[in-house]
C-alpha cells in the first residue's frame, strides 16, 4: 500500500468508525448523540454494556492520531507528547471542586467569582480551564465564563472516576518522575520488589516511611478502584459470557463487590462466594446489606477470608474470576496466585481472568487462535491510540506496585507453569477476559 492509500485508508477508517459510533448512541436510549457541549450524561455513558461502542471509538482514536502522527511535522508531535499538562489541570479542578460548584450555575461561572468560591487566583484558574476547555472538558460560554459539559461532569467529587483520575494525576505522577532514577539506581534497577515501586522511591525520597499498603490505605483508593472498572467497562462481562450455563462463583480478591454485586442483581440463580482478607469483607458487607440487601436474605452470596498467597479458594466450584488482580503482581507472586487458584478447581472449573491484555504494535505470527480483535490496515495491529490506556495503565502498574500488564503469551505461559490451559479469549475492547482450565 503506497503511503498516499495508507493515509486514505485512515481517512476511511475514521469516516466510518465515527459513523458506528453515532449509530451506538442512537441506540442506546437517545436518539441525541453528544457533543462537547453536552451538559448531561448520555444514556449509554452509564450502560453496563458498551463493548460495541468501545471498538468503534477504539478505531476512532487510533486512526485519528496515527493520521496525525504522519501529516504532522515529526517535532510538533514529539513536543506534544513532552508538553501535556493535562494531568496537572485534572488534579486542580478535582481538588479544588470546580465542577461541585459550577453544578449550581449552569449558565455558568464568571472566573473573577469562581475563583473566589474554590479560593484560587482567578487569572491562573482561567488558564487552566481554558486548556481543558480546549480539549472538551468544561465550556467557555463566553470569554473567562467557564461551565460543566458531559466530560467536566466526571470530575465530580461524588464521581468514583474523579477519585481514580486524582490518584494517577497527584499520586502515580510522582512516580513517574523518578522513572530514570529507579532505572538506574542498583537497589531499584533490576528489581520487581513492590516495596521498590517508583512511587515508593519519590515517597520516601519525602520522608514516607510505609510501604505500598501503607499508602493504598488512603481514603480515595477503594473509590478509585470502582473508578478504574467504570473507565474499563468492566461490567461487560455481564453480558459477554455465559453465565446462564454456570451455578457457582467465586470472585477472588472481590473487595467490596464491584463485580458480584451487579451479577448477583442480573443472574439471581448463581451461588456467589466472596473472598478477600478480613478487614476488607468487612466492609464488604455494608456495601452488600446498602446495594443489594435480597442476596442476603436469599443467602445468595458467602463471605470467606482469603488470603491468596497462603490458601486456596473455596474448592469445586464453576467459576473462579479474577479482575485486575494478577496485574497487580509481578510474575513470581503471580505464579503463587494461579497455583492455588488451580488447587481449587475441579475438572468442569473455569477460571476466568479479565485485565487488559497487551498486543505488540507489530504484526504477531504467533498470535495463534486467541488473539484479540485485530486492527483493518494501515492502522497499526494494536489499534495505535485506540489502545493507548492500556499502556498506560501498564505503567500506572510499573509506578505503583512495580508489576504490569501483560500480554497473550505472558498470559498463557503464566497459566501453564500453573498447569492451565486457556481455552478462549474474550476482547471486551478495552480489557479482555481469558477463560482458562485445568490442563489434562
Amino acid at each position: 500500500m503506497s503511503a498516499e492509500a495508507q493515509l486514505e485508508a485512515l481517512l476511511e477508517i475514521i469516516n466510518t468508525s465515527a459513523r458506528q459510533a453515532i449509530a451506538e448512541y442512537k441506540k442506546g436510549g437517545s436518539n441525541d448523540v453528544p457533543t462537547i457541549h453536552s451538559k448531561a450524561y448520555h444514556p449509554i455513558d452509564l450502560a453496563t454494556d458498551t463493548v460495541a461502542l468501545k471498538k468503534a471509538v477504539r478505531l476512532l482514536e487510533g486512526a485519528c492520531q496515527q493520521l496525525c502522527a504522519s501529516l504532522a511535522p515529526p517535532q510538533h508531535t514529539l513536543q506534544n507528547f513532552a508538553m501535556s499538562y493535562d494531568w496537572a489541570c485534572v488534579a486542580l479542578v478535582i481538588r479544588a471542586k470546580v465542577a461541585d460548584v459550577l453544578e449550581k450555575y449552569p449558565k455558568g461561572l464568571h472566573v473573577d467569582e469562581l475563583g473566589k468560591l474554590v479560593n484560587l487566583e482567578k487569572g491562573k484558574l482561567a488558564r487552566v480551564l481554558r486548556l481543558l476547555a480546549t480539549k472538551g472538558c468544561f465550556t467557555e460560554v463566553e470569554p473567562n465564563i467557564f461551565a460543566n459539559n458531559r466530560i467536566s461532569l466526571v470530575t465530580l467529587s461524588s464521581s468514583n472516576t474523579s477519585a481514580l483520575s486524582r490518584i494517577v494525576s497527584e499520586d502515580v505522577t510522582k512516580g513517574a518522575v523518578v522513572l530514570y532514577e529507579t532505572m538506574t539506581e542498583p537497589e531499584y534497577a533490576t528489581s520487581y520488589d513492590p516495596e521498590k515501586a517508583p512511587l515508593i522511591y519519590a515517597l520516601k525520597q519525602k520522608g514516607f516511611e510505609g510501604g505500598w499498603f501503607d499508602w493504598m490505605r488512603q481514603d480515595n483508593y477503594h473509590r478509585a478502584m470502582f473508578g478504574v472498572g467504570t473507565v474499563m467497562g468492566s461490567l461487560s462481562v455481564l453480558h459477554h459470557y455465559q453465565w446462564n450455563e454456570v451455578k457457582s462463583v467465586c470472585d477472588v480478591g472481590a473487595s467490596f463487590g464491584t463485580f458480584s454485586v451487579p451479577l448477583s442483581k442480573m443472574y439471581p440463580h448463581l451461588k456467589i462466594i466472596d473472598q478477600d482478607l478480613p478487614e476488607v469483607l468487612v466492609q464488604a458487607k455494608d456495601v452488600w446489606a446498602k446495594d443489594a440487601p435480597e442476596a442476603l436474605q436469599n443467602n445468595q452470596v458467602e463471605f470467606i477470608p482469603l488470603n491468596f498467597f497462603e490458601e486456596t479458594p473455596v474448592k469445586g466450584l464453576d467459576v473462579y474470576y479474577l479482575r485486575n488482580i494478577i496485574h497487580d503482581w509481578p510474575d513470581a507472586e503471580a505464579a503463587i496466585i494461579m497455583r492455588n487458584l488451580k488447587q481449587a478447581m475441579a475438572p468442569h472449573s473455569r477460571l476466568l481472568i479479565h485485565d487488559y491484555v497487551l498486543i505488540p504494535a507489530t504484526a504477531d505470527p504467533n498470535a495463534g487462535s486467541f488473539r484479540a480483535d485485530v486492527a483493518p490496515e494501515p492502522l497499526l495491529p494494536n489499534f495505535g491510540n485506540g489502545s493507548n490506556r492500556m499502556y498506560q495503565q501498564d505503567l500506572n502498574m510499573w509506578f505503583v506496585h512495580n508489576a504490569r500488564e501483560r500480554t497473550l503469551h505472558d498470559l498463557i505461559a503464566l497459566g501453564a507453569a500453573a498447569g492451565l490451559r486457556l481455552e478462549k479469549m474474550y476482547d471486551l475492547a478495552e480489557a479482555a477476559v481469558l477463560e482458562f482450565r485445568v490442563a489434562v
